[in-house]
This record gives structure tokens, C-alpha cells and sequence, in this order.
């Protein structure tokens, strides 16, 4: 577990720190996504998140990853598609060099990394099976195909990196459950970029991933999920279809409309969901939302019912499939469009402009979060019985860069706070939630429960109650983020319980958003806050040094 939270967030935080990096450099040398008539921003945007997310990646699997005979083809697989997907950003790649790119990758993992399609289940007879040369074409096609289908699906502002993020979790549980080492830290550790990137790439986007982010997300989600399937008995083949399951129906749907109205497969248009989406009159973060919604149903269904029959989940996606297109086309036949109602806009946004206004609240609240959330983090250096002394590294160096910070005012004081909250934190939580100290009785340990609760809430009143315009804000992020949680807890399993990690998991995410929310109503006044984690710093180092 220690592990797995290490992989987490040191992938999580290199994605943080290089995102505003690279998309400064990005600026200044004009990579930047220009507005056109098929696309939905209005202005020119940076498309480097790709490549802040790749070297996430590799760093995070040089660092901490047992190179095998399939980790080594897998990072060369993503290194090929990492490069002509930067190529493509920077300079712009007809499909043919993408197909080139996308196709050697494809060959690297198949033939190197012995990742193929060897078995459909029940869904073609017994007597039935795969041919050598069959599976390798079959596995080839899959392969190419949802790279493919996730760099088509990134059309609006955090849409493929949250169909992605939702499905690599799914698949870094289901390989933790049955064993599966290298599938499970990589997913992890793309789980940690994309939960950097979505900040960023949430409406309204800052930051784009660009092809080298979409094929990275797309090569790398279909390869773990081919081996995670085809390697574990327990689980269905089928699976994959439920991880990727819209993009892969948009991708197949658009290009047979396109066919069908003579028209090169390969010609980008308008004409995917979130296009249609739209024309039907949601907003984009709506569009977003909805597309969320039905994927993590057909995600949660394909969890937990991963054992069944291989043929019934396959009728289940048809069913699923055929649902939405029918959807789609009843439609654009009826030139349907989603009435609005003001109910929302005139009387609950009404209310809440007018507290705003007199502005009495938001200083109670603020005031009582710039309380909290300092003495919670202190006192949360307490709770565990014991630290282990790995954790004085950290501690040592933020210590040593927070009082620098303090006696040169021009150093980046908020990336070393930012850095130690990130780094530090999830483990004091971690080891506080796995081995509670003996002298926190029950009624103490609920009382330090609740004090989460209380922060969180404090949190989201400061949110809505704010009036400033920049910072931290609510999106479709925190979407996935709940789902995820919600699932985490309704889990049926013994062993995942045992870890609590559904607390766990809702203790880190309040931890963070708290301290994101209080950073933007600060303003860029580091002190306080500089001060608070150098005194969360000294304590740290004491209790993993046994000095009380």
C-alpha cells in the first residue's frame, strides 16, 4: 500500500509541477491548438499536457518498476507513440504517420511484450478458437483501433483524460485483485497524471493534451487491459469493451456515417457524441457530464459483473450500444432540443448572488477554514503509531526549502508547500488510518473522523460563497472523483475493507481540495500557509525519528 500511495502522487505531483511549465514554453513558441469551425474553444491553447504526462509516466516506472519482458516492450510501445504524437503536436502529421507510429507501437508490444487476444470466451462455440495468426490480427486491430477512439473522444475539455481516468482505476483494482504487478502500478501511476492534467484541462481548459496525451491514454489503457483480461481466468474478455465502451462506439459509428455518406472515414468532422451534445442544446460542461455519466455506468456494471457469462455482457454492450445511437437518431430525425427551466437560475443562483453580496458569511467561513485547516494537518502527525523514517527526506528538504522560502522572498514558495502537502500528506493519512496510535480512544478517532467532515464542508460553503474569479473551482473532475469514492465504498470486498480505503480515499481528497480552496482565497500570500507546513514539517521528521 505504501507502495502504491508512493507511485500515486509522485506521478500526481511531477504532473503538477510540469504542466504550468511547459505550458509557458508552449506559449512562447506558439504550440498552441488554434481555433477552427469543427472545434469549441475560442481562443489559442497549449497542447503539451501529453507530454507532462508522459514523462509522468516514465519517470514514475524508471523510479519505481521491476523491469520484465513486459515492462520494457511497454514503455517502448509508449515511448514510439509518445514521439509521433509529439511530432504531431508540434508540426502536424497527416493520418498515414500516425497510423506508421501508432502501427510500430502495436507491433512492439504484440511481439515483444506477448500481449495478444488468445480467447473470446463464449461468445464464439467451444470447438472454436483463435488461430496464431487470427489473434495477432485481432490483437493488432483492438490495439490500433482504441488509440484511435480515445484520440478521437478529445473533443471538449476534460472528456478523454475522464473516460481514461475512470477506467484506469477500474483496471488498477481488478489487477490488484488478481495479482497482476505491472498492470497495477502502471495504472496507478497513470491515474496520478491524469489527476494533475484534469485540473489543468477541465472547463475551461487551460491546457490540452494534445495527440501525444490521447494516444498515450489510448495505447497504454488498451494494452493493460488486454493483458489484465486475457492472462486472468476470473475475468471476461469482454471487459475491455465496457472500460472504453463509448469512445469505441463513437469512433465506429462516426466513420460508418461517414462511409455511408461517401466520405473518407478518416475525414475529421462534427458529427461525434459530444457534437450532438451540444446541438441538442447542453452546455459543454453538460455534454461533458452526460458522456461521464453513461460510461461510468457501463464501467460499474462491467465491475460487478466481470464474472458472468462472457456472452451476456457482450449482449449487454449491444443493448447499451444500440440504446444510444437509437437515442442520437430519433433525435437529429426530430430536430429534438433539451427545454430549459429557470427555477435553478432565478431562484437558487438568486439567493445565493445575494449572501455573496453581503459578504458576512464567507469571512466566517474562510475564517474558520484558515483554522482548521492548519490545526487538522498538525494533529493529523499524531495519529499514526508510528511514521517510518523514509519520511524525514521529505520533511528534511521541505524544511530546508520552507525556510529559504522565508528568508528569500523570491523563491517559489507555493511549490514547495504545494509539493510537501502533496507528497507528505496521503502517507501521514495513510499510516494514521492502517495503524492508529493506542491512546486515541474510539470516541476521539470519530471525533478526528468528523473533523473531515467539518472541513469539507467548510470548504464547499467557501467555494460557493466566494467572490473571487480565479481559482480553484468545482468541475466535472469532481464528478469522477465522487464516483470513484462511491465505488470504493459499496465494494464487496473483504480485502479492500480492510484497508479502508474508502475513508482513506475521502480523507486525501478533502485533504486536497481544502488546501487548494484555501490557497485561492489567499490570493498568493504564501506565509501563513508556508509557516503552517514547516511546523507540519518539523513534526513529521520528529515522530519518524521516535522523538516523541
Amino acid at each position: 500500500m505504501s507502495l502504491f500511495l508512493t507511485t500515486l502522487f509522485f506521478s500526481l505531483f511531477i504532473t503538477i509541477a510540469l504542466v504550468p511549465l511547459f505550458t509557458k514554453l508552449a506559449t512562447r513558441l506558439h504550440f498552441v491548438d488554434i481555433p477552427e469551425a469543427r472545434k469549441v474553444h475560442q481562443k489559442p491553447v497549449p497542447r503539451v499536457g501529453g507530454a507532462a504526462m508522459a514523462i509522468g509516466v516514465f519517470v514514475t516506472a524508471l523510479a519505481f518498476y521491476p523491469k520484465n519482458n513486459f515492462v520494457i516492450p511497454f514503455l517502448a510501445g509508449m515511448g514510439t507513440i509518445v514521439l509521433f504524437g509529439l511530432l504531431d503536436d508540434m508540426k502536424g502529421l497527416g493520418y498515414r504517420s500516425k497510423f506508421a507510429g501508432q502501427i510500430a507501437a502495436a507491433l512492439i508490444i504484440i511481439v515483444f511484450g506477448k500481449v495478444s487476444i488468445v480467447t473470446l470466451g463464449d461468445i464464439i462455440p467451444a470447438h472454436l478458437c483463435l488461430t496464431e495468426l487470427a489473434s495477432f490480427v485481432l490483437t493488432f486491430l483492438v490495439i490500433i483501433g482504441v488509440t484511435n477512439a480515445i484520440n478521437l473522444a478529445d473533443g471538449l475539455d476534460g472528456l478523454a483524460g475522464g473516460i481514461c481516468f475512470m477506467a484506469f482505476c477500474c483496471i488498477a483494482y481488478l489487477a490488484y485483485k488478481t495479482g497482476m504487478t505491472s498492470v497495477f502500478f502502471f495504472s496507478v501511476s497513470i491515474v496520478g497524471v491524469l489527476l494533475g492534467f484534469l485540473r489543468f484541462n477541465t472547463y475551461p481548459a487551460t491546457v490540452f493534451m494534445g495527440d501525444t496525451g490521447s494516444q498515450l491514454l489510448g495505447y497504454s489503457g488498451i494494452v493493460l487491459a488486454l493483458k489484465l483480461t486475457q492472462e486472468s481466468p476470473g475475468l471476461s474478455p469482454v471487459l475491455p469493451l465496457f472500460f472504453f465502451g463509448l469512445p469505441i462506439l463513437d469512433t465506429l459509428s462516426v466513420m460508418v456515417q461517414r462511409m455511408v455518406e461517401g466520405k473518407s472515414p478518416f475525414i475529421a468532422d462534427n458529427n461525434h457524441m459530444h457534437h450532438k451534445l451540444m446541438r441538442l442544446g447542453l452546455s459543454h460542461t453538460e455534454a461533458v457530464f452526460s458522456i461521464y455519466m453513461a460510461q461510468s455506468l457501463l464501467i460499474i456494471f462491467g465491475l460487478f459483473f466481470r464474472s458472468w457469462s462472457d456472452l451476456f455482457l457482450f449482449v449487454i454492450f449491444l443493448l447499451f450500444s444500440a440504446f444510444i445511437l437509437a437515442g442520437f437518431t430519433v433525435s437529429e430525425r426530430r430536430s429534438y432540443t433539451i427545454k430549459r427551466f429557470d427555477i435553478i437560475d432565478n431562484y437558487l443562483k438568486a439567493k445565493l448572488i445575494r449572501l455573496k453580496k453581503k459578504g458576512i458569511l464567507i469571512r466566517v467561513c474562510f475564517f474558520l477554514l484558515k483554522l482548521t485547516f492548519p490545526a487538522l494537518l498538525v494533529l493529523s502527525v499524531f495519529v499514526p503509531a508510528y511514521l517510518p523514517e523514509n519520511l524525514t527526506y521529505i520533511a528534511g528538504a521541505a524544511i530546508v526549502l520552507l525556510g529559504l522560502s522565508l528568508v528569500f522572498r523570491n523563491m517559489k514558495t507555493g511549490l514547495v508547500v504545494r509539493m510537501t502537502i502533496y507528497l507528505i500528506g496521503p502517507f501521514i493519512i495513510y499510516f494514521g488510518q492502517a495503524h492508529m496510535t493506542g491512546w486515541l480512544t474510539h470516541t476521539y478517532a470519530a471525533a478526528y473522523d468528523f473533523s473531515f467532515l467539518f472541513l469539507a464542508f467548510l470548504s464547499i460553503a467557501t467555494l460557493k460563497l466566494t467572490r473571487r474569479k480565479k481559482g480553484f473551482k468545482f468541475s466535472t473532475m469532481d464528478f469522477l472523483i465522487l464516483v470513484i469514492l462511491l465505488v470504493v465504498l459499496i465494494l464487496p470486498d473483504e480485502q479492500v475493507r480492510s484497508h479502508h480505503l474508502g475513508m482513506l480515499a475521502s480523507k486525501i481528497v478533502i485533504l486536497f481540495f481544502s488546501f487548494e480552496i484555501l490557497v485561492g482565497e489567499m490570493r498568493g500570500k504564501w506565509g501563513g500557509l508556508a509557516l503552517t507546513v514547516l511546523i507540519f514539517s518539523l513534526t513529521t521528521t520528529a515522530r519518524a525519528l521516535n522523538f516523541f
